[in-house]
């Protein structure tokens, strides 16, 4: 073909062969080059998450991620070297992106709460929590929700967001917990009496700690009964037990000490007409 008709001279020909072929050899380059540094700066996060004990499925998550952002970077910088123009092509990538985003916030904002909880471990699987007004042991943390099993073995799928973002009692972190109870008894009953009863049904107890020891007080005078605090540290797996059982041994020793246990009554008068 004879490019001097079309005012190209060969000069310019091998001009535009030498730009091209250069362009393409550190477009390549660059690519090799990136592809290499992508492998090994996921290689060196694996090992940091894997040393820091990051949960195994965020920790697979966060590198693939970071793997295949990285990877889109690399690909977009072999593109421009090669002389490919990207503005408009990066312009409607991030406007698709922030559309899916706002599509998708709700959902997105459970995945940053499922990193967050993950990351910090306000709790673990095997934990008793009471959280978005349920209470449970955590049988699963999923990236996008919590998965509880109620004491009555229900399940309950609560989503990370909220629980990321609101309030939480965790039953699981501490190795003792304080049972606390209110007894009753009648007015005109022997005060001291009570105290002896309850501070030897606590003491009878083997769960029961002796130190911090229990605390016995009178709390209130109510319309109806004289209103005695019970305060005892257990164990956290023993609380339950420990709490029932001072029940049914306050009721039943009570009665057989002679102390009452009040409860509301009604006198109704009825006057003739």
């Amino acid at each position: 073909m004879d490019f001097a008709v079309l005012g190209i001279s060969e000069g310019d020909i091998m001009s535009l062969v030498v730009q091209w072929g250069m362009s393409l050899v550190f477009a390549v380059a660059t690519l090799v080059a990136g592809l290499f540094a992508v492998g090994l700066f996921g290689r060196v996060l694996r090992s940091l998450l894997d040393s820091a004990q990051v949960d195994p499925s965020l920790r697979s998550f966060l590198t693939s991620l970071t793997s295949i952002a990285l990877k889109a970077l690399v690909y977009i910088t072999a593109l421009s070297v090669l002389g490919v123009e990207m503005t408009s092509f990066v312009a409607i990538l991030a406007a698709a992106g922030l559309a899916v985003g706002m599509a998708l916030s709700g959902t997105l904002q459970n995945f940053a709460g499922g990193v967050i909880i993950l990351l910090f471990k306000p709790y673990k699987v095997g934990d008793f929590i009471e959280a978005q007004g349920y209470s449970g042991s955590v049988k699963e943390i999923q990236i996008f929700i919590t998965v509880l099993t109620t004491p009555d073995n229900k399940t309950v799928l609560i989503p990370n967001g909220p629980l990321s973002n609101g309030s939480l009692i965790n039953y699981s972190t501490q190795p003792l917990r304080r049972v606390d109870w209110t007894f009753g008894i009648g007015y005109g009953d022997d005060l001291d009496k009570a105290y002896e009863l309850v501070h030897s049904l606590l003491a009878a107890d083997e769960k029961v700690l002796e130190d911090p020891a229990p605390f016995v007080a009178l709390a209130s005078l109510g319309d109806n009964s004289v209103n005695l605090v019970v305060r005892a540290w257990v164990k956290a797996p023993d609380y339950w037990e420990v709490h029932f059982r001072m029940n049914d041994q306050v009721y039943r020793q009570f009665a057989a000490r002679g102390l009452s246990i009040p409860f509301p009554q009604l006198d109704v008068h009825l006057h003739e007409a």
